[in-house]
């Protein structure tokens, strides 16, 4: 049986897609498991880590505006992310994600293991919430599976 990412690799070969990432709190995770692919180089064009608000802004084009007003935690900040990596790296599909790993980091309303991850393509640039209940190593290894998930799911819907 193929993994998620041999199948995702699959679907942006056929669909003759090519795809980049913009990564905060997974850090790289989502990029691994995409590039654990033989031949992702055929599809796979590479990733930000914007680790920090500073990158966010300079690098990837996240608003400072949309930072201040919804927090670098928010549907807003993910669908910037994902928008602005698509442009920076010239792709068809960008998946982004920003969240609390964990243990520290929480805020009100904002808890430890809360991610938003972004997915913009041609059509426009979407987000989704999710809340795992896990140790920072584990969240950031759902946010990934949550990511890969979307991705597929998003393949899979096109015609």
């Amino acid at each position: 049986m193929a993994s998620i990412e041999q199948e995702i690799g699959q679907l942006l070969k056929a669909k003759k897609l090519a795809l980049g990432t913009v990564e905060s709190a997974t850090g790289g995770l989502i990029s691994a498991r995409i590039t654990s692919v033989a031949g992702s180089s055929d599809y796979y064009m590479g990733s930000v880590i914007s680790y920090s608000n500073e990158i966010k802004v300079n690098v990837v084009g996240v608003k400072e505006e949309t930072l201040r007003k919804y927090g670098a935690v928010s549907h807003e900040v993910a669908r910037e992310m994902a928008e602005g990596g698509g442009n920076l790296l010239n792709v068809d599909i960008c998946i982004s994600d920003t969240g609390i790993a964990g243990p520290g980091g929480a805020s009100p309303g904002k808890p430890v293991g809360l991610f938003y991850i972004g997915l913009s393509q041609r059509g426009g640039t979407f987000s989704r919430e999710y809340l795992f209940r896990g140790d920072r190593g584990e969240n950031r290894a759902q946010a990934a599976d949550a990511a890969l998930n979307w991705l597929k799911e998003y393949l899979l819907s096109l015609k």
